[in-house]
């Protein structure tokens, strides 16, 4: 008797994921026998040399501060692809599990947390905006594993859900890679995006259980 593989109950919804250079991608690494696990803490460290990167901008030269916050902004999108293709390869090779939704979820609080508290040891930036940020991040997850734990489905949504995030740093991380020194706020960019994850982060946290009390208060007879 065949034992019908593990599939996820919760695949939060990517759209690349159904791109044929992403399932080629996927079918080519499940090939090779790529561990869908390794793939997941490689997007953890790949999460912590974009937080280092950001760091080290601080203190180093307008030269090298740039080639620093571009180097992030790769890192993060490798972090985002390390999060497609762990689970795509885990479905590809026929060996997703529970164990591999722990590797999922662990490594991905720890990421952000490493990139917002990297941006908040930033030049320009303010320490407690990263921590902010990172348990506005943290606190954004919970509240989805948390209802989901209780019977409601899963809600990524966002506005400031986790690729949203990384979209903003990305795109902060670019900028200052390139920009003018001119074009520069003085309260700094970087500031300036930390305060929108928080605040979008919160609204998000906020949107997300105001959806699963009317999807219990809807399931109630």
């Amino acid at each position: 008797m065949n034992v019908p593989a593990y599939q996820p109950r919760d695949r939060r919804p990517i759209k690349s994921r159904q791109t044929r250079w992403a399932e080629a991608i996927a079918k080519s690494l499940a090939t090779r026998g790529v561990s869908p696990n390794g793939i997941s803490i490689a997007g953890l460290l790949f999460a912590l040399c974009a937080g280092m990167c950001f760091a080290l901008t601080d203190g180093s030269s307008e030269l090298v501060a740039r080639g620093l916050w571009l180097a992030g902004a790769a890192f993060c999108q490798l972090r985002l692809l390390c999060n497609l293709f762990d689970g795509m390869v885990a479905i590809e090779r026929e060996i997703a599990s529970p164990q591999g939704e722990i590797y999922n979820e662990v490594p991905d609080r720890l990421a952000d947390a490493a990139i917002f508290i990297g941006l908040g040891h930033a030049v320009g930036s303010d320490l407690s905006l990263g921590y902010g940020a990172a348990l506005v991040a943290l606190f954004v997850a919970y509240v989805r594993v948390a209802m989901k734990s209780i019977g409601a489905p899963s809600d990524f949504g966002g506005p400031m859900a986790k690729q949203h995030r990384m979209a903003v740093v990305t795109v902060l991380a670019c900028y200052l890679s390139i920009s003018p020194i001119a074009w520069r706020f003085a309260w700094s960019e970087v500031r300036v995006v930390l305060v929108t994850i928080i605040v979008g982060g919160a609204i998000t946290a906020w949107l997300r259980l105001r959806k699963a009390f009317r999807y219990f208060e809807n399931s109630i007879p």
